[in-house]
């Protein structure tokens, strides 16, 4: 049976691909998409010397309709532009190649203004640079990719785009992920409380010794092939930094209101670059909803039996509300807002979580009531891992926060004593290479999940004099390496900052108001004038305490939601409740990836901006210390430290 070709097009590149092809299959012409195909074609393929964006759209329409597949060839401002091969019943169209492409480019916000101007005025001139040979260069990679196509081969066009430097000729093929949200070829589903139901399932560890379920290496040539490409990536850039301790590498994930870096920490600079868009990946999933479309948008009155109490996530004070300029306006339990399906994995029930509370950089407008950060998003190789290591996150960012707070005087360990060569090494790296002393306290809390609060100490005249970051986990000796990772973040690589901004951090000692930016914090706590606000910690006299003697948490089991549960029972005992929303987007599910965020109730929420603090509503701060045996008897709000906290 003979194979149709339809060919959409006026120009050169068209006549050439024509003359091509007609060589192999019957190729009907047309000069638009208002006429219907003639035949039942088996490839349309839209060709022109220019870049007209509205044909691509109405080609999108149309061979939809026809459920016909589609390749286009098209020149842009000196480039020559084929591809993606365009199927109509899988997601990755035109469109979503064309905004990976807009988004990788240094002009994007003017050529997204350009694209608009020409989809409207019916494309732009011939390009200069649409040369009689750049023509039938790219006439030769559209024939040879028609045919691929036709003959059941795999197509080098299947989810990516062929870029010529019409100039020098030079060719690359790019590839890039569909966009979950696209209008053309999205097929998210409505929220429901169905597809927010948890059923864990068994999630066995890669050894003995591991809690992940995945090994990172294994996801080594899907995460740089997939992700990571300067023209079209969902992250278009990558950097290896070479001042910190240790191997620490940056990806950018482009936007347009902004490019946003992620870090990967590691030993090897290999894996921490794959720890880097894993990061990022996250990142982009917890932006916004990409996986279902949320649908409820009610107030918390009418919805109140089914929805997560917005109090009990702390809020801001009446008086930072009053504040003139405050971004955000008490909670109204009559005001509808978004809201998003998450499930209680302590009462087991799809529970409704404001969408503000779910996705972090959503807070602002007229329903924001409160600052959300991605605390508590995390992913993994299983929705179980992915669960495990929010949970983490939240834990991590609560014991540091309560220990500011309420400045418990925490036991400080002999990191010797963990027994653990690495560690040793780590110390030992950070003191020779970066000039800091580590301390590191047990701030494990009521529930008993493991918990490192970890100061680094300059020993040098220049530099930030203390950084601080925090570490949860069931093996302490992973929560403490956490948090040297993310100490040495941090060294040396802002010296620099602080010596040119030091009368911006010093007016901050004094003026508690000017901590606005995240930061702000870390920074602030780079000045030696600020160390005697961590007194409560460095001046303990009390002997070293030993990690065998600290930690009494032991993982036994070789599936990780065996441990999963053992959370969730600890937590569940002191009635905190654990509501997972999964944020996992199409652009993850190819590769088995999950993301979700992790809220418990109850728990501190990691905020920057000294202006941004909530406590409201969270007694736990109060109640603890007393608990542990730090206070005799319940803290007051009044009582509690009123500085800016120091997490960077």
């Amino acid at each position: 049976m003979n194979s149709f070709v339809v060919i959409v097009g006026d120009g050169m590149l068209a006549d050439r691909v024509c003359a091509q092809i007609s060589a192999w299959y019957p190729v009907f012409r047309q000069s638009n998409f208002k006429k219907r195909f003639p035949v039942r074609a088996d490839l349309v393929l839209a060709l022109d010397d220019m870049w007209n964006p509205a044909v691509h759209q109405q080609a999108e329409e149309v061979t939809r309709g026809a459920q016909v597949p589609w390749l286009r060839g098209f020149i842009s401002f000196g480039e020559g532009v084929i591809g993606p091969l365009v199927r109509p019943d899988r997601p990755g169209c035109s469109q979503c190649a064309d905004l990976r492409r807009l988004l990788g480019g240094k002009e994007r916000h003017e050529m997204r203004e350009v694209q608009g101007k020409l989809a409207e005025a019916g494309g732009m001139t011939r390009d200069p640079w649409a040369s009689n040979t750049g023509l039938v260069h790219m006439a030769h990679i559209i024939a040879a990719e028609a045919r691929r196509v036709i003959e059941g081969e795999r197509p080098h066009s299947a989810g990516r785009v062929c870029l010529t430097e019409l100039k020098s000729l030079n060719s690359s093929w790019h590839s890039f992920v569909p966009d979950s949200l696209c209008g053309v070829c999205s097929r998210i589903p409505d929220d429901t409380p169905e597809l927010a139901r948890v059923s864990l399932q068994p999630s066995p560890k890669i050894n003995r010794g591991s809690f992940r379920c995945k090994p990172l290496g294994g996801l080594k040539d899907v995460l740089v092939k997939d992700y990571l490409d300067n023209r079209t990536g969902l992250f278009n850039s990558k950097m290896y930094d070479l001042v910190t301790p240790f191997a620490d590498a940056s990806v950018n994930m482009p936007m347009f209101d902004g490019d946003e870096g992620t870090a990967g920490r590691t030993q090897v600079y290999s894996d921490s670059e794959l720890t880097a868009i894993l990061e990022g990946l996250e990142r982009h999933c917890g932006l916004e909803p990409r996986g279902k479309r949320t649908v409820v948008h009610d107030s918390y009155r009418n919805v109140k039996g089914q929805a997560l109490d917005p109090l009990k996530v702390g809020v801001h004070t009446d008086e930072q509300y009053a504040m003139p300029g405050f971004p955000f306006a008490k909670f109204d339990p009559d005001r509808a807002i978004d809201w998003v399906w998450g499930y209680s994995l302590i009462e087991e029930r799809p529970i409704l979580v404001p969408e503000l509370l779910s996705y972090y950089s959503l807070g602002c407008g007229s329903a924001g009531f409160v600052y959300e950060t991605s605390n508590g998003c995390a992913l993994g190789g299983s929705r179980e891992e992915a669960i495990f290591y929010g949970i983490m996150e939240v834990v991590e960012r609560d014991s540091f926060l309560l220990t500011w707070y309420a400045e418990l005087n925490l036991p400080r360990l002999d990191p010797l004593s963990a027994g653990d060569e690495e560690l040793e090494l780590m110390i030992e790296r950070m003191r020779a290479v970066a000039g800091y002393d580590l301390y590191l306290y047990n701030a494990t809390m009521e529930h008993g999940i493991p918990s490192i609060f970890a100061i680094a100490k300059n020993r040098k005249d220049a530099g930030l004099n203390l950084i601080l970051a925090a570490g949860a986990h069931l093996d302490p000796v992973r929560a403490a390496k956490s948090a040297i990772q993310e100490l040495a973040g941090m060294m040396l690589n802002l010296d620099e900052k602080l010596e040119k901004n030091k009368g911006k951090y010093e007016k901050m000692l004094n003026d508690d108001s000017l901590v606005r930016q995240m930061d702000d914090h870390g920074m602030l706590y780079g000045l030696p004038q600020a160390e005697e606000r961590l007194g409560f910690l460095l001046n303990d006299s009390r002997p070293l305490r030993s990690f065998e003697g600290e930690f009494k948490w032991t993982s036994v089991h070789g599936d990780l939601t065996d441990d999963l549960k053992d959370l969730l029972a600890a937590l569940g005992s002191r009635d905190l409740d654990v509501i997972v929303v999964d944020q996992t987007a199409p652009e993850l599910e190819k590769n088995g990836l999950h993301c979700v965020k992790v809220l418990i109730p109850g728990m501190l929420p990691m905020t920057f901006g000294h202006h941004l603090t909530r406590l409201t509503g969270l007694e736990r701060v109060l109640n603890v210390p007393a608990e542990l045996g730090y206070a005799d008897r319940p803290l007051s709000f009044e009582q509690l430290n009123q500085k800016p906290h120091p997490f960077p």
